[in-house]
This record gives C-alpha cells, structure tokens and sequence, in this order.
C-alpha cells in the first residue's frame, strides 16, 4: 500500500492521521519536549560523568518520535516536530518576558528566578536547534529503512535512527547550550557522555518501545494490516 506520508516510499505501511491516537501520541511528545528543555538548565555530575537534568526525560521523546515516524510515517511525524518546535519557542519567549517584567512590590524571588529561567533561552534555542536536526533526521531515517524492511526487522529502523539523530542532536545541543560554559576536555566528554548515555537508554528501552509501536498500531483502525507472509516474518523478527 502506497501512503502519502511514506516520503517518496513504495511498501511501507502507515496509519492515517485523521483520526485514531495521532494526537494524543503527539501531545505527549509535545510535553515531554518542554519538561526536557526546562529540566536541562541544571547541570548534574554523577562521579566522573556530567550530563544536563534534560537527559532524564529527553530519550523518551526519541521513543515518541520512533513511534510517530513508525506507525504515521514521515510527514506525520515532521508535523509533530514543527509544532515541538513552535511550543519551545513559545515557552522560551515566555519565560524572558516574565523575567524582564517588574517584580511585584515585596516579591524577594526576582534573582532567584533569572538565576534558573533566566538561562532558558539559550537552553531552549539550543534544544530547538538540536532538537529539529536531530528529531528531522531520526524520522528521515527511520522511514528510509522502512521503505526497505516494511514490516521486518524494526530493531534496524529504531537503532540506525538513533544513532544518527542523537549525534545530531548531541553536537548542535551542547556546543550551542555550554560551548563556553564547559570548555576543553569537559566539554568533550560532556558531548560523548551525553550522546552514549541517550543512544544506551534507547537500547535498553528497545522492548518498550517495540510494545508500545505495536500497541499503538493495533489500535489505530487505519494501520494497514500485513500480508500472512510480513506477519510472520515481523512477528519471528522480535524485539
């Protein structure tokens, strides 16, 4: 079945986005973006390894995306991304005029305040920066190796993804976000650490998000089902 969304492919199958769980997956990956984006002002050092509080949350997203790209194909998954990014964009905006604004009469928390939030906007333009390279590429991908695979083998799809979003992503984030900040051989192993440490959750969490695809495409009614033969290979491809 060709589908409109499949960016130029021939065989793989995606839902439509006209109805379903299409939106509910994208306001989850919305709101996890903008957890991620706040949670990344703090700097956390574990022993040796330095990473920023965003890394808690952020590969979920990636899961998210894997989802989006998987099940609703290319242009669905890209629509998601532009509207993370204009949400980003808008709570970054947000938070400078509410810093720039005069702080109530008897309200001490003003430098407290600029001392967290007051970074965000660098954080942010780094993460929307990262975040649309990263995110772009990943779906890209994904949905290039899936014109190939179809059904089969999803672990190549979600792991060669990966691998290149994250390295987009890693790079363009903390060279924008703490070039300056962290420099030398820190830096370095910042930008190592945090991309080991993002591609090594998605591994780890390679069953949930195989279960959570197939969840989501078993509830969406216009999933195209495969054929006997793509079933049986897909489902003898495993996690």
């Amino acid at each position: 079945m060709v589908d409109s969304n499949s960016a130029g492919t021939t065989s793989a199958r995606f839902a439509s986005t006209g109805h379903g769980h299409y939106y509910l997956v994208v306001a989850v990956f919305c709101g996890m973006l903008l957890i991620s984006n706040i949670a990344a002002v703090k700097l956390i050092a574990i022993g040796p390894v330095i990473t920023d509080g965003g890394a808690l949350l952020f590969p979920l997203t990636y899961i998210l995306g894997d989802v989006l790209s998987e099940v609703y194909g290319w242009k669905a998954a890209r629509r998601a991304i532009y509207l993370g990014f204009a949400l980003s964009a808008t709570a970054a905006l947000t938070f400078w005029l509410v810093q720039a604004a005069p702080p109530a009469e008897g309200w001490p928390n003003q430098a407290s305040f600029e001392a967290i939030l007051g970074f965000v906007p660098r954080i942010v333009a780094a993460s929307l920066a990262g975040f649309l390279a990263g995110q772009l590429l990943n779906a890209y991908v994904l949905v290039k190796i899936k014109a190939r695979t179809d059904e089969r083998h999803l672990w190549v799809r979600l792991l060669g993804s990966t691998a290149v979003g994250e390295l987009a992503d890693t790079v363009v984030f903390c060279t924008i976000a703490f070039y300056g900040v962290i420099t030398g051989g820190e830096f370095l192993n910042y930008v190592i650490t945090g991309y080991i440490y993002k591609c090594l959750v998605e591994v780890l969490l390679l069953p949930v998000t195989y279960r959570v695809i197939a969840a989501v495409k078993s509830a969406e009614p216009s999933y195209p089902i495969p054929n006997p033969v793509s079933a049986r290979v897909a489902a003898a491809d495993g996690p």
